[in-house]
C-alpha cells in the first residue's frame, strides 16, 4: 500500500528524536520563530507540508521555461520518494545526512524521504563545506558539486552520495573515482519532483559507462522535434514534461544529456553547445567560465569564452582539444558572476556585464 502525505512514518527521525504529525507541527513553528536561517527553511517546509492542503507552490529553477512559481501534489512528492527509495533501497532506521537548502526541492525531497520511508534525518547548516561528524555513519545523502569536490577526502562513512544542481566536472569524477561510496550524478527538475534519472560516476565494472543516465522506476523518456527530453512520469505529473535539454536517446529509460537547447550558438550555420565546449576546457582554467555566443557580422554567432577573474592572460589559455569551430573569438574578464537563487551561474545577466 501506497503511504499517505498525511502520514509520518513511524521511524522517522529528526537530529536524533522521534516526532508524530503534532510534535513536528510544534518544533516547525520553534525552528520558524527562534531558528537559525536554515532551521527557518525547514520549519516553513514542515508546517506547509503539515497543513491541510494537498499540494505545495514550489519555484522552478527554469528548466522548462522562465522560473515560475507550481503548484506540485503532496502525494506526487510522497510517489518521487518511493521510486528513490526503491533505486537505492532505502530502509526505515536508515541514517541520512541533509545539508542543502530546504527552500529548493533537492532540500525539500531529502526530508519528505526521511517523513515518508522512515529514516533518521541529520540535518546541518547547508555551505559549500558541511560541518558534519565525519566518523559517523550515513547510508544516504546528497550534495552539491561543489560540496561534493570539498567533502570528497571525508565521506568515506558514507554508502550512497547523489549529486545535483548542476554539472559534475570531470575533475570532481577524478577526485571520486576510487572512494568508497557509491556516487550518482542525478537529473531532474522542480517540475519532475526532485530526480527523474541518475548516472553512476565511480566504482563502475567493466560493462558499465558512466555517460548514460538510467531513469527511475515507471519513468519513460523520448525526444521532441527539437531533440529536447521529454518525460513521461505518471506518478509524479499528469502530463508529460517538455524540456529545453538536448539529449541522445538510447532507449525509453536510458538517454545522454548534451546541453541547453535556450544555449545552443548557431556559428557560421554549425551548431555548438556551449556545455560540451566547457567540459573540454574544464581542467585547463581553475577560474568560474562559460561559454557563451555575441553576434558576428560573418559567422552571425561567434563563440565567446568569459572567466570570473580580475584579469586574465588571453593568450596562456589552452584551446588545444577543441574544434576548430569550438575555439572562442574572444576572451572576456569580469570579476564577478551574477548567480541564481540556486546557486548557478546566470548566463544572459552576467553576459549583459560586459555592455557589448
Amino acid at each position: 500500500m501506497i503511504p499517505n502525505y498525511k502520514k509520518v512514518h513511524i521511524r522517522f527521525k529528526l537530529n536524533n528524536h522521534y516526532y508524530s504529525h503534532e510534535s513536528l507541527m510544534e518544533v516547525a513553528y520553534s525552528f520558524v520563530k527562534e531558528g537559525e536561517p536554515y532551521q527557518q527553511e525547514l520549519g516553513n517546509f514542515l508546517l506547509d507540508w503539515l497543513d491541510d492542503k494537498d499540494y505545495m507552490l514550489v519555484q522552478t529553477s527554469g528548466s522548462t521555461g522562465k522560473p515560475k512559481k507550481i503548484k506540485i501534489k503532496k502525494q506526487a512528492m510522497v510517489n518521487s520518494a518511493i521510486a528513490t527509495g526503491d533505486f537505492f533501497n532505502l530502509e526505515p532506521g536508515h541514517k541520512v545526512l541533509h545539508c542543502l537548502p530546504s527552500n529548493f526541492i533537492a532540500g525539500k525531497m531529502m526530508i519528505v524521504r526521511a517523513l515518508i520511508l522512515g529514516l533518521e534525518l541529520d540535518m546541518v547548516e547547508p555551505s559549500a563545506f558541511p560541518q558534519i561528524d565525519y566518523e559517523k555513519k550515513y547510508h544516504f545523502c546528497a550534495f552539491t558539486p561543489m560540496q561534493l569536490k570539498n567533502f570528497a577526502k571525508y565521506f568515506k562513512q558514507i554508502k550512497i552520495v547523489i549529486v545535483g544542481g548542476g554539472r559534475v566536472s570531470d575533475d570532481i569524477v577524478d577526485l571520486i573515482k576510487d572512494k568508497k561510496p557509491h556516487v550518482y550524478e542525478t537529473f531532474g527538475m522542480t517540475e519532475t519532483v526532485s530526480h527523474i534519472a541518475v548516472k553512476k560516476l565511480n566504482n563502475l565494472d567493466d560493462n558499465t559507462t558512466n555517460t548514460y543516465f538510467n531513469t527511475l522506476p515507471d519513468i519513460k523518456v523520448s525526444v521532441d522535434n527539437r531533440n529536447c527530453l521529454v518525460i513521461d512520469a505518471p506518478s509524479l505529473t499528469e502530463e508529460k514534461i517538455i524540456t529545453n535539454d538536448i539529449v541522445k536517446i538510447h532507449s525509453d529509460t536510458r538517454f545522454e544529456w548534451i546541453g541547453r537547447y535556450d544555449n545552443v550558438i548557431n556559428s557560421g550555420g554549425i551548431k555548438l553547445y556551449p556545455e560540451q565546449i566547457e567540459a573540454k576546457l574544464r581542467s585547463k582554467i581553475a577560474e568560474q567560465f562559460f561559454v557563451a555566443s555575441l553576434p558576428d557580422d560573418t559567422l552571425g554567432d561567434k563563440v565567446v569564452l568569459v572567466i570570473e577573474t580580475q584579469e586574465t592572460n588571453k593568450n596562456a589559455i589552452n584551446f588545444d582539444g577543441l574544434d576548430k569551430f569550438e575555439k572562442p573569438k574572444e576572451v572576456f574578464a569580469l570579476p564577478k558572476f551574477i548567480e541564481t537563487a540556486s546557486g548557478k551561474i546566470h548566463r544572459e545577466k552576467t553576459l549583459a556585464q560586459l555592455g557589448i
